[in-house]
């Protein structure tokens, strides 16, 4: 009974692997990530439905915001709410407006970051941006979540069941979150336009219920002007205390990034191309713009509803209040039946937002590490990310112990880190258009974002803390991954010119052979003592054709390339090969493959020794694409063709 076991069980594990993954692109230019390229007609939607999905990420936040907001300004809170839409209509929405001008393909403001500095300090700015974005959204995930437990273990029909189970609580719903990506997350926008339509019905019942009562009830107003002259004396000093705790507040300006990476999903004009796609850049203009007003009205009516009609104690931790202010205006004033519907559409729509968060990291995460070389094979796979997104999810929830109020300074530094960069993005790219206006303008909305990082820093530096701690597992993941994928071919395909072409042509009725040259002066001097160099090392005969390969790095911080491979002819006798790459070994490797399949005969390459010690050779190779070019060229080879039969010949004299 036990010998036919174990055929069975090896077929299930071929089965799990394959749906684990599942997916996987064939090159890592072919999984740039969900959002990245729509090519599908059905799949793309009305900016209004768009929206929605964005939405559930943006709009979901007042859930927790105005509670936020009390415990960081008090009684000033709805002052401090105006400055805040003041700096998202005048400050975000325009800068996010730039990012979709001049980034429509979803690839958001780190995309405009990323040319600013060139070879590997480009790489290492990329490197930090996906850090704080990953704190972004990893923390939309986990506080969303937490929010969501805190609505429903402050319900008064489940907190005598839920009741001191929050963390267990929360990781139910993120593993129900992550199962729903492990099944496969393909169509949101019909669930969002659902999801958003209901609860903002729902915010603006309660906004209304409210804002009738502080109307009808004159010591409401009364008793909270007492509390705001007592406190702040002079209303007219009311605005620096407002403007200083703005950076406690910054949690409302999220979505704008998570905005711009769905672009690709929003329909565009008849006359829309890849290039220019106008119309597409206009719909998510609109998307922005909408989302903004809309989520600003909210802001503002919601802070005064609960800062004048919810004592100050109620939301401390623990309080019936903290993190669900309008949950318990909801039940207080229309009842537990409606107060439970609302806290149903709240937990929906929180556990929504996380789905935006977690597609938002499979998103950004394909589309950059791979073609760095920084990211690992199953990178490409969808269903290996969301597990281990899971898990840090998981990791986070417990060093936070799903407390809203502990996850919203790390919460608000990522969202203000890419808030800040996409800032100072826009500024550099009017400055380049000289738009000298523009440039003045943007320039001043850095600085507030810049003094508002700084303050949330300062004040709250575990998000800092939080965001290296990200920064650090993708750098180190990144340079593993980079180091360990540097033998592969990196070649996206070998194009060969006529004249290169027809060198080819010539030798291969005969012995094919190569010779590597490191470009010096290029003199015939330096062709010709190199042949007889060659000739004497490897005892071959004057007359056998010889063709020079000559490789010239560009920036060897890149990962793959093209190779085009020109012909010339040096001095009246010595044909040369010549290609441009990131990698002088790698590209050898993929011309040497090429011939071979070209002609049907394995070439031979001849190499001299690279002297010096062999650590800082690899060293120069991993960063400067150079180094020991003959034995990395064989390890290329033997990786890329596992047949010692097939595998082009290399020597070394």
């Amino acid at each position: 009974m036990a010998v036919p076991a174990r055929p069975v069980r090896t077929q299930r594990q071929r089965r799990f692997r394959a749906w684990l993954l599942g997916g996987p692109a064939d090159t890592v230019q072919q999984h740039p990530g969900p959002h990245a390229r729509v090519t599908a007609e059905e799949r793309r939607h009305p900016w209004w439905k768009v929206m929605c999905l964005t939405g559930v990420d943006y709009f979901s936040t007042l859930g927790y915001q105005p509670g936020i907001a009390v415990l960081a300004a008090g009684v000033l809170s709805p002052v401090a709410t105006v400055v805040l839409v003041v700096v998202t209509l005048a400050g975000a929405l325009p800068v996010y407006r730039r990012v979709a001008q001049e980034s429509p393909h979803g690839q958001g403001s780190i995309a405009m970051l990323e040319h600013l500095l060139s070879f590997w300090k480009g790489k290492f700015l990329v490197l930090v941006l996906l850090g704080f974005a990953a704190t972004d959204f990893m923390l939309t995930i986990t506080l969303s979540a937490a929010d969501a437990t805190a609505h429903l273990v402050e319900n008064p029909h489940l907190t005598g069941v839920l009741g001191g189970h929050r963390v267990a609580v929360t990781l139910v719903l993120i593993t129900l979150l992550g199962g729903v990506f492990l099944k496969g997350f393909t169509e949101a926008v019909g669930v969002a336009v659902v999801l958003v339509g209901t609860y903002l019905a729902l915010n603006a019942v309660v906004v209304a219920v409210g804002l009738w009562h502080v109307a009808t009830e004159p010591h409401v107003v009364q008793d909270w002007t007492r509390a705001l002259t007592a406190r702040h004396g002079d209303p007219v000093m009311l605005l620096l205390p407002a403007l200083l705790v703005f950076p406690k507040l910054a949690l409302g300006l999220s979505g704008f990034e998570t905005g711009v990476t769905v672009m690709p999903h929003v329909a565009g004009a008849p006359g829309d191309t890849e290039e220019h796609p106008a119309g597409r850049i206009r719909g998510t203009k609109k998307l922005l713009t909408t989302a903004a007003v809309v989520m600003s009205a909210f802001l503002i009516t919601s802070s005064t509803v609960t800062t004048l009609l919810i004592p100050l104690p109620e939301f401390e931790p623990g309080g019936p209040a903290n993190g669900r202010a309008l949950a318990h205006l909801a039940h207080r004033y229309l009842g537990s039946g409606f107060g439970s519907l609302y806290d149903a559409s709240t937990v929906a729509i929180l556990g929504f937002a996380g789905a935006s968060a977690m597609a938002g990291l499979l998103n950004l995460v394909p589309r950059y590490l791979p073609r760095y070389g920084m990211a690992p094979d199953w990178v490409r796979a969808v269903r290996p990310m969301v597990l281990v997104l899971t898990a840090v999810a998981f990791a986070v929830t417990f060093v936070f112990d799903a407390d809203v109020t502990a996850q919203g300074g790390a919460y608000a530094t990522g969202v203000l880190v890419l808030i800040t960069s996409a800032a100072v993005a826009v500024t550099v790219s009017a400055h380049r258009a000289r738009r000298h206006g523009g440039t003045v303008a943007f320039a001043a909305v850095s600085g507030v974002f810049l003094y508002t990082t700084a303050a949330n820093v300062a004040e709250r530096p575990e998000g800092m803390k939080v965001g290296a701690c990200f920064i650090a597992g993708i750098v180190a993941v990144s340079l593993l991954s980079r180091l360990g994928r540097s033998f592969e071919l990196r070649a996206t395909g070998v194009t060969l010119d006529d004249t290169a072409a027809r060198f080819v042509r010539d030798i291969a009725h005969r012995t094919i052979r190569f010779v590597a040259n490191e470009p010096q002066l290029r003199d015939a001097a330096e062709y010709r003592d190199k042949l007889r160099q060659l000739r004497a090392d490897n005892d071959f005969p004057e007359e056998e054709d010889l063709v020079f390969v000559e490789v010239t790095v560009l920036d060897p911080s890149d990962f793959e390339a093209a190779l085009e491979v020109r012909g010339t002819v040096l001095h009246g006798r010595y044909r040369v090969l010549t290609v441009r790459s990131t990698t002088v070994p790698n590209a050898l490797a993929a011309l040497l493959l090429h011939v071979r399949d070209l002609t049907g005969r394995r070439p031979h390459i001849y190499f001299e020794w690279t002297e010096g010690n062999p650590l800082a050779q690899l060293l120069r190779f991993f960063l400067l694409g150079q180094g020991e070019v003959a034995t990395v060229t064989h390890e290329v080879l033997r990786e890329a063709e596992p047949d010692p039969e097939r595998r082009p010949h290399v020597h070394v004299g």
